[in-house]
């Protein structure tokens, strides 16, 4: 896949403004991509949109293929008349700067329940028809999804504790649960009904305006997931459904005993026999709600770090081959069109050898370079940009870095020199001068996390790898947000050929929502 010369900003809807604690799918995402295009900006990247896990991190999603219940806009509810206007009264413990998800969680989760009752109590048809259209198009991952957040919801724990026949997915305890519990199950079916709803009026708004969505996909999923619990066979498990290997990366820049993730490892056999038929279907729901997607950590697909289920670091893991370009060729062969390459991002960061090089370009897919891995003082190092290649998207951090702000006033002195050096920079505003790194790059896409157009320290960082807790927090205010920002932005974006339109044909943005 060859992208055309484009740039874009990184920002995860819960990263937005908003009353309810956190961004979510409402005005302020609109405004958001309003302001994307007064500042030349024709791509927004986002994390998974699933579902948040342990440590609210939405790369342990409890689905790959449900939507984040906390994205939805609780004023769309109030709207229809599922809600009242007191009844979404913000929490006064609500910052604007801080997801608190101890807070924003049951204040979401509580307010969806009293929507959902009314809208099963609602007469109303023509909700009720598209609700039913809904859960019939969706039913090969939306029944597995409800069933297991209602499971979960009587057990509690890991679906591997709950009674065998559960557990086991015996076909009579199943069928018994469904009835027991299909009230439980619809109030995840009409989540999952709302969400897609605003993320699809979302999407088409963006792209009516020349902004394609990109999206991130991890290659594992969590242990508690509707998918591990659904498709055991898919997955290297015990006779008790524990996972027996794990996956992880070695010792690498974010850690000197690597990282243990504790996803449960594929059995790529087993997707082989079955014509990798369940990653079609991810990849295919994936890409309805996205433009383009972000495969996270790619080099897994041609070979991955497998780590015994009670390691306690990832030092003791071994390297086992992936699936290799097969997968990629099925993928391309269902999804695709004939003779067409599928609009996705290898994240190839990290250990990577030739052999994983090779695969990404045998399958046709651009990677990636962030220019605060580039300055080790070595002229071949690939995250300089006199060594990118066209085919590359290039960032200046990702939601795994620092700040580009933080990563500069952390850097030794004659880190900072080199920088300075290479750069032709004095370093007093770092952050523009990545961004302008990026932009005057030969890289087809350069994307730019909105802490570093803000200028933001490390208390913005949004992930730090191997810390459990306090990531997935930051958001800002629009009143961090100067018109000089856009305006810089934009000029930088015409200047290297990356505005997709004439200066003169920017907007005039409006004032934001609240």
């Amino acid at each position: 896949m060859a992208f055309a010369r484009h740039s874009g900003i990184l920002l995860h809807p819960t990263s937005l403004p908003g009353p309810h604690g956190s961004g979510d799918l409402g005005p302020t995402a609109q405004h958001f991509v309003d302001w994307l295009v007064a500042a030349g900006q024709t791509r927004w990247q986002v994390l998974p949109l699933g579902g948040v896990g342990p440590g609210n991190s939405p790369y342990m999603s409890p689905s790959a293929f449900a939507g984040n219940e906390l994205l939805i806009d609780l004023a769309q509810l109030r709207d229809a008349g599922w809600l009242s206007a007191d009844e979404i009264a913000p929490d006064p413990g609500f910052a604007d700067t801080q997801v608190d998800f101890s807070l924003v969680a049951p204040f979401r989760m509580t307010r969806l329940r009293l929507a959902a009752a009314k809208f099963f109590a609602d007469v109303r048809r023509d909700a009720h028809q598209h609700f039913d259209e809904f859960c019939r198009a969706a039913s090969g991952w939306l029944d597995d999804y409800a069933l297991f957040m209602a499971l979960e919801r009587k057990y509690g724990g890991t679906w591997q504790k709950w009674p065998a026949a559960l557990a086991q997915r015996h076909e009579k305890g199943l069928q018994a649960a469904r009835v027991t519990l299909a009230n439980e199950c619809n109030f995840w079916r009409f989540c999952q009904w709302c969400f897609c709803r605003q993320w699809a009026s979302l999407k088409t708004y963006a792209n009516q305006r020349g902004v394609l969505l990109v999206g991130d996909m991890p290659i594992f999923v969590s242990p508690h997931s509707a998918d591990v619990w659904a498709h055991q066979d898919l997955f290297d498990l015990d006779s008790r459904g524990q996972a027996r290997v794990v996956a992880g990366v070695p010792p690498d820049y974010f850690s000197a005993t690597g990282q243990l993730w504790g996803n449960p490892l594929y059995q790529w056999a087993a997707h082989r026999e079955q014509g990798y038929r369940w990653w079609i279907e991810r990849m295919r729901s994936t890409l309805a709600r996205c433009d383009i997607v972000r495969i996270d950590h790619f080099r897994g697909f041609e070979s991955y770090w497998e780590i015994p289920a009670d390691a306690k670091t990832a030092v003791t893991g071994r390297w086992q081959p992936g699936p290799g370009s097969a997968l990629f060729t099925a993928l391309r062969e269902a999804l695709a069109p004939a003779g067409g390459k599928l609009p996705v991002i290898a994240e190839d960061l990290g250990i990577i050898t030739p052999q994983v090089s090779a695969l990404r370009e045998a399958v046709g897919l651009p990677g990636m370079r962030v220019l605060q891995f580039a300055f080790d003082g070595h002229a071949d190092n690939p995250y300089l940009p006199h060594n990118y290649e066209a085919n590359t998207v290039v960032y200046t951090g990702t939601h795994d870095n620092d700040t580009s702000w933080g990563w500069w006033t952390a850097l030794a002195a004659d880190e900072k020199d080199r920088v300075r050096r290479y750069l032709g920079i004095s370093g007093e505003f770092c952050e523009w001068d990545l961004i302008r790194a990026a932009s005057s790059s030969v890289a087809a896409l350069a994307i730019i996390p909105m802490q570093d157009i803000l200028g933001l320290g490390s208390a913005a960082r949004m992930n730090q790898p191997g810390r459990a807790q306090e990531s997935w927090e930051w958001r800002f205010s629009w009143h961090q947000v100067a018109p000089w920002h856009a305006d810089r932005l934009a000029e930088l974006t015409r200047l290297y050929g990356r505005l997709p339109r004439r200066q003169s044909d920017r907007p005039v943005l409006a004032a934001h929502p609240g």
